[in-house]
């Protein structure tokens, strides 16, 4: 349950045209058989308590890297006052694409001395992988906006006077969220309507090739803050042979143009901030900066909006950051940063990013009562098969998640909020309503009773006497706490290790073995995978000791509980390199982690994003 709601106030700004084939966050209530309002339903962003995972060097600028949604992050911001100075977003597209995230699995640490030995590197196509979802963009368009305009909301409440927004999108719902932004931000501080022109493999045959993103550029005043000199560019050795062909009368290379009614100089030096179409290729997958993240941006385009919209110390926000590009530029650039995003390896990814940066930050967490599985789109699958006897239905309507069948009751219809949308977490009055009088009556007449998820509720007393009062099908309602079943999805991973004292002339301190590690569920990934393969040569193999599924390894040697201090950590690539406290090596990693300091905690991170944590001495 949400300690408060924190109040933001989606007002139309008077005067714009607006959208009107969505309900927005301002729902109304509809009571009984008539159209009368009698209730509107407003409530803010839901506020829940924050835990500190890790800390990470000496945040003294309070750099952030939150894992929650959008929303409730906002409202944490909100209720401690802190304002942001540029907003990036990339959030999903509506596009209905599933985006997967390639596991490799690492190489058995007990075979990299004759790997090194041979001194053969395999490319990624040889390496032994599998595929895992890490979150779906697939919405209908009237839900995508609600979701957008609550979020867009949320976000201009924690943005100062001069802050500006830069919303990056393409095709797919670009124009109608481009009319949500003149409604929410108004049309008088739209800035810019910027292309991203990349050049990616791909042509098609019957039209022209898809070839840019669209980023909305909106200030949430007149006072938009812009960087004329961050965002200045210097002119190309090519561009000034071919444009500065003429002389001052100093003798000095320049350029004359009769501009706005007078001559005008320009000179080399002088640079230009560039036009709204921006060339700026995607990293290919060599690229020093690839973190193999599906959705991942260049750094090159951050670094421009970045420039041009903020100072140093200045704090830059990503509520959807995904691979960790906005954090980790505006680190480069001495600007503070927060990054949010909701899925495990989104925050994960991030993190080692900025470890390998030598940024100082928090790791937070949202405790909304959500223990995600990795992501919210895996979780979803995952509660499906723990819901007993759940199956699709063809019958009902896309509300319900399907059915289950009771030996009195028939066909029971099951509703499952959705994990994306954070309006759908909570149960109140009007989804309650909206049960009973739009999606009740549309299930078959036969329908005895159904079955109502539900994470988080404002008043279950309220919601039952309601049920009670409007209720006037003959179907049952039963309310179930989802939280419930989202606990058992949380299981641990098993290790064993051996832990020694080290002296000699190359090193003193201590050495943790990792002598076994079993995740049932990577190995059940894994199995899956290979019953698709049957008997082919690429079926994946794992080792009795099973160190191809770990990732990452951390040591503790401040503390045996509570936040997270990592003393010593290594990261194994997938080529099986090891990655010592952010620094790439060319060295296999051996199977074990050292430390100076004893070692009061271990984590292990399996090749899947899941992290357990050890305690090492009593």
């Amino acid at each position: 349950m949400a300690i408060r709601y924190i109040p933001y106030y989606p007002d139309t700004i008077e005067g714009q045209a607006i959208l009107d084939n969505f309900a927005r966050t301002r729902r109304t209530l509809k009571y009984r058989d008539n159209d009368k309002v009698i209730e509107r339903v407003k409530r803010g962003a839901p506020l829940y308590e924050m835990e500190k995972i890790e800390t990470v060097g000496d945040n003294k600028d309070g750099n952030m890297v939150i894992r929650g949604e959008c929303l409730s992050a906002c409202a944490y911001l909100k209720d401690r006052g802190i304002k942001v100075d540029l907003v990036y977003i990339d959030p999903p597209f509506a596009s209905g694409a599933d985006y997967a995230k390639k596991i490799y699995v690492r190489r058995n640490p007990q075979l990299a001395e004759a790997i090194a030995k041979a001194e053969e590197e395999l490319p990624n196509d040889e390496l032994q992988n599998f595929e895992e979802k890490m979150y779906g963009d697939i919405w209908d368009k009237e839900r995508y906006l609600n979701w957008m305009y609550e979020n867009l909301f949320a976000i201009k409440s924690v943005m100062s006077e001069t802050a500006s927004i830069y919303v990056h999108l393409d095709w797919h719902i670009g124009h109608y969220v481009k009319i949500l932004m003149d409604e929410i931000f108004g049309e008088d501080n739209f800035r810019n309507e910027i292309i991203w022109h990349y050049s990616t493999l791909g042509r098609p045959d019957d039209r022209f090739a898809l070839k840019h993103d669209t980023i909305f550029l909106y200030g949430k005043t007149d006072e938009t803050f812009f960087n004329k000199e961050g965002a200045t560019m210097q002119y190309s050795e090519e561009y000034i042979k071919s444009h500065f062909r003429d002389v001052d009368k100093n003798g000095n290379v320049c350029r004359k143009r009769f501009d706005a009614g007078k001559w005008r100089i320009y000179y080399p030096d002088d640079g230009m901030i560039p036009n709204d179409v921006w060339n700026i290729p995607y990293e290919n997958s060599m690229s020093k900066e690839r973190v193999d993240y599906a959705t991942q941006k260049p750094e090159a385009l951050l670094e421009r909006i970045i420039k041009a919209s903020s100072n140093e110390n200045m704090i830059v926000a990503d509520f959807f950051g995904g691979s960790g590009v906005t954090a980790a530029v505006a680190a480069k650039l001495g600007r503070k940063f927060i990054h949010c995003d909701i899925g495990i390896n989104s925050v994960q990814t991030a993190r080692d990013r900025l470890i390998a940066n030598n940024a100082a930050f928090d790791m937070l967490e949202i405790k909304d009562g959500v223990s995600f599985y990795r992501n919210p789109v895996q979780t979803m699958e995952k509660l499906k098969t723990l819901i007993t006897g759940l199956r699709n239905e063809d019958s009902l309507d896309k509300f319900w998640e399907g059915a289950i069948d009771g030996s009195k009751e028939g066909t029971i219809p099951v509703y499952i909020p959705n994990l994306l949308d954070s309006g759908a977490k909570l149960l109140d009055l009007a989804l309650m309503n909206r049960i009973i009088r739009e999606a009740m009556p549309d299930l078959p007449d036969d329908t005895k009773k159904v079955v109502v998820y539900y994470i988080d509720a404002i008043d279950l007393k309220e919601i039952n006497d309601f049920i009670k009062e409007y209720n006037d099908t003959l179907i049952e309602i039963e309310l179930r706490d989802l939280k419930e079943l989202l606990d058992e999805v949380v299981a641990e991973d098993y290790a064993e290790y051996t832990i020694g004292e080290i002296k000699n002339d190359l090193f003193s301190g201590w050495r943790v073995k990792i002598n076994k590690f079993i995740s049932d569920r990577v190995n059940r990934k894994i199995d899956e995978y290979n019953e698709k393969l049957f008997n082919s040569p690429n079926r994946i193999l794992i080792g009795e000791s099973g160190l191809e599924t770990i990732e990452f390894l951390s040591l503790d040697c401040s503390s045996d509980s509570g936040v997270w201090h990592s003393d010593e950590e290594i990261k194994i690539d997938k080529f099986g390199y090891a990655i010592k406290n952010g620094v790439k090596t060319k060295d296999f990693w051996d199977g074990a982690i050292c430390s100076e300091k004893k070692p009061l905690r271990l984590k292990i991170r399996n090749i899947c994003g899941d992290e357990n944590v050890y305690k090492l001495c009593d």
